[in-house]
């Protein structure tokens, strides 16, 4: 039986859980991202909303399909100990126009890869190939150790809460993994939700480090980084991750996207505008940070379309053939 504490943990996020998992579109994303006439309408029930309604040209593949890394950790009596991570099923959205980008897209706590494959489909960005992975299953602190979807442990959201290093860095490598296949001429992004988001900007602090935390070589070349409401992992060490000339000029080079809603109950807006503050004081000179009044724990049009004229000026999109 579960301490009282840990029961109380429980319940006490039981409404985030909720907002990711009920309200969420397909009862996940927090937008019915249902199609009519090529725009989206917010649901806030999933009842409401049906998934199999969709046209979906999102097609599952083997690509990433259960792949495992494993991380050091410390085991009782001092002995390191490898954690195997295995990933879900990836999703992937093939381009309807000439295929000029790729970006691998990131689900939140607790969802999963086709969720948000079926609202990307549905974008006017013909041009972009999407790649949407599934977070490995694994016990989550903060739901007092049951299982879930996740990128990485998270315990808390608070400013002392502690990273989970090896996870970040298990996913931010599978993330690079999932990109190491495409053409040489590809534009490379990643961009996730909570969670999701979280993850894409650790990864754009790999990319501008060109390593890691374990000190690994990370090696993708990143085009562009979007986060909706999410946070910044590692933020209090950020700084002197950044610190060779050539990790200053990545760093100052990677166009950054980052939105958060001032009504988010479940990742606060404070922790979106504190991240969005220190990218920019730690050098990603290039990031942007949208907020939107009332908006929580889900996505909006208004949001969506922002997104998709950001990624087309950044990617280069404008002259891409349909």
């Amino acid at each position: 039986m579960l301490p009282i504490s840990q029961y109380k943990g429980i319940f006490g996020i039981y409404r985030a859980l909720h907002l990711q998992l009920e309200l969420l579109g397909g009862c996940r994303l927090g937008l019915g991202a249902s199609k009519i006439r090529g725009n989206f309408f917010y649901s806030s029930s999933c009842v409401l909303f049906s998934v199999s309604a969709l046209s979906i040209l999102a097609l599952p593949i083997s690509l990433g399909d259960n792949m495992s890394f494993a991380g050091p950790s410390l085991a009782s009596g001092g002995k390191t100990v490898r954690r195997a991570i295995e990933f879900g099923r990836t999703y992937v959205v093939k381009p309807k126009g000439k295929h000029l980008a790729t970006v691998v897209w990131l689900h939140g706590l607790g969802d999963n890869g086709s969720s948000w494959s079926q609202l990307l489909e549905t974008l006017p960005l013909s041009n972009i190939k999407w790649i949407c992975p599934t977070a490995p299953t694994q016990p989550v602190t903060i739901f007092g150790g049951f299982p879930s979807t996740a990128w990485f442990d998270v315990g808390d959201l608070s400013e002392d809460a502690p990273d989970d290093i090896e996870g970040l860095d298990a996913a931010a490598a599978h993330v690079a993994n999932l990109l190491s296949t495409e053409p040489i001429d590809i534009r490379l992004g990643i961009g996730g939700f909570s969670m999701g988001a979280a993850t894409a900007m650790y990864s754009a602090t790999c990319f501008a480090a060109g390593k890691y935390s374990d000190g690994s070589a990370y090696p993708a070349n990143m085009s562009a980084i979007v986060g909706i409401s999410g946070w910044l992992p590692c933020s209090k060490t950020l700084s002197k991750k950044i610190v060779a000339d050539e990790a200053v000029r990545r760093a100052a080079s990677l166009p950054i996207l980052l939105c958060h809603g001032k009504g988010d109950d479940v990742v606060p807006y404070k922790f979106g505008e504190k991240s969005s503050r220190v990218m920019v004081s730690t050098g990603f000179q290039d990031t942007t940070f949208k907020a939107y009044n009332g908006l929580g724990h889900y996505t909006i049009p208004e949001e969506m379309d922002e997104v998709c004229a950001w990624l087309t000026s950044k990617l280069g999109l404008e002259g891409g053939s349909s």
